[in-house]
C-alpha cells in the first residue's frame, strides 16, 4: 500500500519510518512524505492515486489539510484516494468539517500507531 503522509512537522518522517519499520522492510507499506499541502498536491499529480492512501494533518501553514482534502475529493472523482485526517485538535468542528468534505477517517494526535496499523491492514485499495 502506498501512503502519503502530509505534515509540516519534519520529525514525523522519522517517527513513521521507525514505527512501520517491519512493514516497510517486507514491502507491505511504502511511505512518501510531504511537508505542506502544496508539496502533497505536486506529489499526487505525479503518481497513480488509485492505489494511494493520504494521511494528512489538518493544521499546517499555508494551505490547511482540510483545503487539501477538498482539493483531492474534487480533483479525483472515481475512485478518489482514501484520505485520513490527523489533528492534535480532536474538536467536533474539525471532525464535522473533515467528514463533510469527504474524509474517510479522522485520527487525533498523539497517534495510536497500533490503531493506525490495524486500520491500514484492514483497508484494501
Amino acid at each position: 500500500m502506498n501512503i502519503l503522509v502530509v505534515d509540516d512537522e519534519r520529525d514525523v518522517k522519522d517517527l513513521f519510518e521507525q514505527r512501520f519499520r517491519k512493514e516497510i522492510k517486507v514491502g507491505e507499506f511504502d511511505f512518501s512524505f510531504a511537508f505542506n499541502a502544496r508539496e502533497a498536491q505536486d506529489l499526487l499529480e505525479d503518481i497513480d492515486v488509485n492505489s494511494m492512501l493520504v494521511l494528512s494533518d489538518i493544521n499546517m501553514p499555508g494551505m490547511s489539510g482540510l483545503e487539501l482534502l477538498k482539493w483531492i475529493k474534487e480533483k479525483y472523482e472515481v475512485p478518489p484516494p482514501v484520505v485520513m485526517m490527523i489533528t492534535a485538535y480532536g474538536d467536533q468542528k474539525n471532525y464535522q468539517e473533515a467528514m463533510r468534505l469527504g474524509a474517510d477517517d479522522f485520527l487525533t494526535k498523539p497517534l495510536d500507531f497500533q490503531l493506525l496499523k490495524n486500520k491500514l491492514k484492514t483497508m484494501s485499495l
